[in-house]
């Protein structure tokens, strides 16, 4: 007579899950001093891609490109979302749609590029924001509440427009990546704000809203 046995098994998205693949948009141009990115969508910075963040966005897109074909990509109303989709774009033949919801953070009075002043200058006041993880403490800065809220809505519209047991690509920012693994995994609201430029995270969306993190800025392809 032989034994039942349960070898242990590859993680696998359910059939009426949806998997959200996290990219963060490519280097973006570098800010100079006296000159403000421009700003649109209420004030959010615009700034193109680098040349370093176009090669990025050309590795990545052909490391997706080389998997299973996504079902859908999105973007943000941010410039740099849409540089960074344009090589899986091309490869996939998919039509980017944009999800305002997923732009990124509003800095109050340190959008265009003045974060990145403070935080190289050592201001007091980017550090405590770091200490207490609220990016309210900018001046004039998006309060956690309503980034959360805006946040959480955006994904439940791309997976509205996606359905279950489908695979997407959503480019997007560094905060809203943040945003979303902190509600994933309920850490202290910065653990996951630092991924890097094009790297990947993904998120299984339950058919319940539930959301889990498989992955975490894996850069592999960026080596």
């Amino acid at each position: 007579m032989s034994e039942e046995t349960y070898p242990q098994r590859p993680f696998s998205v359910p059939a009426d899950a949806t998997e959200v693949v996290l990219v963060r948009h490519g280097a973006s141009q570098a800010h100079v001093a006296g000159e403000s990115f421009e700003l649109i969508e209420g004030g959010h910075a615009d700034p193109a891609l680098a040349p370093e963040g176009e090669a990025q966005a050309a590795r990545v897109g052909a490391r997706l490109a080389a998997g299973p074909r996504p079902h859908a990509v999105f973007v943000t109303p941010l410039r740099r979302t849409h540089q960074t989709a344009a090589p899986l774009v091309a490869a996939t033949g998919r039509t980017p749609v944009v999800i305002p919801e997923l732009r990124e953070v509003h800095l109050g009075d340190w959008e265009g590029g003045e974060l990145r002043v403070r935080l190289a200058k050592g201001d007091p006041l980017a550090y405590t924001m770091l200490a207490e993880e609220r990016w309210s403490v900018i001046p004039g800065a998006e309060e956690a509440e309503a980034f959360a809220a805006r946040v959480r809505a955006g994904l439940g519209e791309v997976v509205a427009r996606s359905g279950p047991g489908t695979s997407v690509v959503a480019v997007v920012h560094g905060g809203v990546i943040g945003e979303v693994c902190r509600q994933a995994t309920g850490s202290r609201p910065f653990a996951f704000v630092h991924a890097d430029n094009c790297s990947i995270t993904r998120i299984v969306v339950f058919a319940d809203g539930r959301l889990l993190l498989r992955s975490f800025n894996d850069t592999t392809h960026l080596a």
